[in-house]
């Protein structure tokens, strides 16, 4: 993996781990339909004028078939972001977290065989294992006699799926549809916005109230998923998907320390073995040739 391409996806980890902390500790009692609204109109109106000086600079127009892919790609992440915000309400940031960034990575690098043609390596096939593995750890024990550990597992492996539909249908829009990568994540921004407006305007008291008591931690979740994903999008020009995809998971390990540590949910040292199993396999996967 080239270097510049390894320090976007490391910035990228780093970031992403950072705003699902803040996510989970918003807590259970915030709507989602009025908090997804808000936090997708923030990055709108930030990202906007970048996106749109972007466009005039290089002179990009839009055609159907980008226009198509934008709008796709914005409706497949209301589902990852809905599922995500269910998730951390019925699990920890340590269990659902790991499961997520883990087996997501995973299907994307198979999905990356079979619709980019990448080819996979026998280190490519141990990271793929130890991945599996990870999630071994953390669920063997938990899915049958703690419904609560179940849900949160459960939540976990869905938003996996949802990470690799959005990752494969992104990766295709920016190396095959080549529609540059801020502008990209923009287009799906305003799409989100205008999807979540008619919930949100069924909820303007749960908006209010999200404003009044979590203004901030909005802001700096609003300003923080986008930069973390539009690094991947811009790594993803010029790097292959199916050692991308899973090099991010290195975020793994932080939102295991940040799970046990900051929150203090319990199980650290199985959760934090199971991260590092995670990390090690997207990391033999990051390095396969």
């Amino acid at each position: 993996m080239p270097i510049h391409v390894l320090l976007l996806v490391l910035a990228s980890a780093g970031i992403h781990a950072t705003w699902n902390l803040w996510t989970k500790q918003l807590g259970p009692g915030v709507r989602s339909a009025p908090l997804l609204w808000l936090l997708t109109a923030i990055s709108a109106v930030a990202y906007g004028p970048f996106a749109i000086a972007l466009a005039l600079h290089v002179h990009w127009r839009p055609d159907a078939a980008a226009l198509g892919f934008i709008a796709a790609s914005g409706a497949i992440h209301v589902g990852y972001f809905l599922l995500l915000l269910r998730g951390y309400r019925a699990g920890d940031l340590s269990l659902v977290y790991p499961i997520a960034r883990g087996t997501g990575p995973m299907l994307s690098s198979i999905g990356a065989v079979l619709i980019f043609g990448e080819h996979p390596t026998p280190l490519a096939i141990a990271g793929t294992v130890l991945i599996v593995l990870g999630v071994a750890i953390l669920t063997a024990r938990d899915l049958g006699r703690h419904p609560h550990m179940r849900a949160g597992i459960l939540y976990g492996l869905g938003i996996g799926v949802s990470i690799a539909v959005y990752t494969l249908w992104d990766g295709w829009s920016v190396k095959r549809v080549l529609v540059p990568p801020l502008i990209f994540y923009w287009g799906g921004e305003v799409t989100r916005v205008l999807l979540f407006t008619p919930a949100m305007l069924r909820d303007r008291a749960g908006l209010a109230a999200i404003w009044r008591e979590h203004r901030p931690r909005a802001f700096g979740i609003a300003l923080l998923s986008p930069a973390s994903y539009i690094l991947i999008l811009l790594a993803m020009q010029t790097g292959a998907l199916g050692h991308i995809a899973p090099a991010r998971e290195v975020s793994i390990l932080i939102g295991a320390f940040l799970g046990g540590h900051v929150l203090g949910e319990g199980e650290k040292r199985r959760r934090l073995v199971a991260a590092a199993a995670f990390a090690s396999g997207v990391i033999a996967l990051a390095l396969a040739k």
